[in-house]
């Protein structure tokens, strides 16, 4: 059997797996601690909880997964999913739900490109010259449609309503931690680390490190280190620190279609229940059209190339938020919901493949941290503004700015866009030469 073979199936199924419980909660995250009396900039408040304490820990827990190797993180980073999950479901007060976000965030944190690096890792170990835009646009396709059968799941159960003693958005969350304790069954039974710089010999062979506590505890004392020697890589690249700034703008877009659509409905709507009731089936939809986006990526790219597939993603995946803001009706909000993640899906992948153009072995799991923290960050930082933005003026309001802001994200892939071009000279060049030397 081929090895990289195998390990494009398990990356799919165990992406699949990992977003799936995502979907069953899509719009719950918002709507039960609205129906349990919070406010909208109290649940912005708790939302960038998540987002500040993965910008904390990105880094670390990256340095920790290119250090211990990826299959112990992701053990961690299940159970900690199971546990956030569980708090969440039996929060009553502002302070159980911020503990249950808290979690969620170094949850996320330890999640963050470690599945992803261990396939790039056992691709590169059995063959250098992988294809890595084939798989990890896969994987998208698999991420969105596993959002995507969440989502329909979940607006099913919250329509249905089954245990009319409970609150419809309960169920959902109880699917949600059934999945993420199949997922660390599946993670422990199938990932073992590939053999490299930087990791125990012990995770080559799939158990977990001696003394990973150590380890961890370790890396944590090292943090400024693996904080200033991610600065230090962006600074070195043009084309890594445009990469990683495109985050900023992508996750504003990210908080209008995630946080205020819902709020949109809802105010549409009259009722947290109705909203989550149509949100559900509108996400499973949107999911799958991101996964029709992440196919797209790939052959986009084969023919502009991944950075002007990445840019045109951009624009227009802005130019779909602005469209779903100026919607008056749910009809047009929906609609341009489901084009928004058409977009959101073909940029993933090649951006994913433009950021692992950019790292090596060592520093892989430590750059795509890198990202995820900027794009935390960012995404806490405006959801402070927009949800207070969103309450003193409307959640469509906040969305057309935050989709205009977004558009400049486009204008960071001009670094990428200009390697592009030059390797394409270079080959062009190379065959020029080639065709020269047969002739004489």
């Amino acid at each position: 059997m081929n090895p990289v073979a195998a390990a494009e199936r398990r990356l799919i199924l165990l992406t699949g797996l990992r977003w799936l419980p995502v979907g069953f909660v899509l719009g719950v995250t918002v709507l039960l601690p609205l129906e349990r009396g919070l406010t909208v900039p109290e649940i912005g408040g708790l939302l960038a909880i998540q987002g500040f304490v993965v910008l904390a820990l990105e880094l670390p827990t990256g340095a920790l997964s290119d250090t211990i190797g990826r299959r112990p993180v992701l053990v961690a980073s299940g159970v900690l999913a199971i546990t956030a999950s569980t708090l969440f479901l039996l929060a009553d007060s502002w302070g159980m739900f911020a503990l249950s976000l808290l979690l969620q965030g170094v949850f996320r944190a330890l999640d963050s490109g470690a599945l992803e690096s261990w396939f790039v890792d056992t691709a590169h170990a059995h063959d250098q010259d992988a294809n890595l835009a084939r798989p990890l646009g896969r994987a998208g396709a698999a991420l969105g449609g596993g959002i995507a059968i969440g989502a329909l799941l979940g607006g099913g159960l919250i329509a249905w309503h089954p245990i009319p003693a409970w609150s419809a958005l309960v169920p959902p969350l109880l699917l949600a931690i059934l999945c993420y304790t199949g997922y660390v069954v599946l993670v422990l039974a199938l990932v073992r680390d590939a053999p490299g710089p930087g990791l125990r010999d012990s995770s080559a062979s799939g158990r977990i490190p001696k003394r990973p506590l150590a380890a961890a505890l370790r890396t944590l004392r090292d943090a400024p280190r693996a904080i200033a020697e991610g600065a230090r890589l962006a600074l070195r690249s043009r084309i890594l620190a445009g990469l990683l700034l495109v985050e900023v703008f992508w996750s504003v877009a990210m908080i209008a279609f995630e946080t205020l659509t819902p709020l949109q409905l809802e105010q549409l709507l009259g009722s947290e229940q109705d909203a989550a009731a149509v949100f559900g089936p509108a996400s499973a939809a949107a999911w799958g059209l991101y996964a029709v986006g992440s196919i797209l990526a790939e052959r986009l790219s084969a023919v502009l190339g991944p950075a002007w597939t990445a840019i045109l993603s951009r624009l227009l995946n802005g130019v779909f938020v602005v469209w779903m803001g100026l919607s008056a009706g749910v009809i047009g909000i929906l609609i341009a919901y489901g084009l928004t993640y058409l977009a959101h899906g073909s940029g993933g992948p090649v951006h994913a493949a433009l950021l692992h153009r950019e790292a090596g072995r060592a520093t892989r799991a430590t750059v795509l941290s890198l990202n995820s923290m900027i794009s935390g960050g960012a995404y806490s930082i405006g959801l402070l503004v927009l949800t207070g933005f969103a309450a003193s003026t409307s959640a469509a309001t906040a969305t057309v700015v935050a989709g205009a802001f977004s558009l400049l994200g486009a204008l960071c892939y001009l670094p990428a866009l200009g390697r592009d071009r030059r390797e394409r000279w270079e080959r062009h060049r190379g065959r020029g030469n080639v065709a020269l030397i047969a002739e004489a």
